[in-house]
């Protein structure tokens, strides 16, 4: 949200220098006759340089917003992968001809753990994306929770955390001080 008010302020910006710059020469053109060429390039450097600072504004901003999205989707591939190379693992265990019952029983347990832990994972990250986080990631393991989010480059507020708190409490048997919190700087986080 902030991003798109940030590219507004500055296309309003620009377009207020060429409004001005077309004023300016149509002011002087209509008063002379014809164009001054020395103000004609001056006004032509003026807006050449208003679009130049525009346009790598924007590129800044593209660039820091695809290096955090780009962390939340490589956090995201990543679990996947760990947890199917887990279960992988857990149902070569449990298929094994010389497995205990005991070991199967235990495998199907962690299998129905991982399947219990990646649905509240969506769960939760839905709600935090309803709760105007931008993105996130969350892991739940049987150690506890933990969840990525971007965050300004001052830090996530009182009432943000109090938010991913409640809905990590709220949705899980865990405790708040099970949570681990990992906050993403960017400076077009709010």
């Amino acid at each position: 949200m902030k991003k798109n008010l940030k590219r507004n302020i500055v296309m309003a910006t620009v377009l207020l220098f060429v409004c001005a710059a077309v004023y300016l020469n149509w002011s002087y053109n209509s008063r002379a006759g014809q164009a001054d060429p020395a103000m004609a390039a001056a006004e032509d450097a003026a807006m050449a340089a208003a679009e130049q600072e525009y346009l790598t504004a924007a590129s800044n901003e593209e660039a820091q917003s695809e290096s955090v999205s780009s962390y939340f989707a490589t956090a995201r591939l990543t679990r996947q992968q760990s947890r199917d190379e887990a279960l992988s693992l857990l149902e070569t265990a449990a298929g094994a001809e010389s497995a205990s019952q005991e070991t199967i029983d235990s495998a199907m347990e962690s299998i129905a753990a991982m399947a219990t832990w990646s649905m509240q994972e969506s769960q939760i990250e839905n709600l935090l994306l309803a709760k105007e986080f931008d993105d996130c990631v969350v892991y739940i393991s049987g150690d506890g929770v933990t969840v990525a989010v971007p965050a300004p480059m001052e830090g996530l507020s009182e009432a943000a955390v109090a938010r991913i708190t409640d809905t990590i409490t709220g949705e899980t048997d865990y405790t708040a001080s099970q949570l681990t919190l990992i906050e993403i700087k960017n400076e077009n986080a709010g």
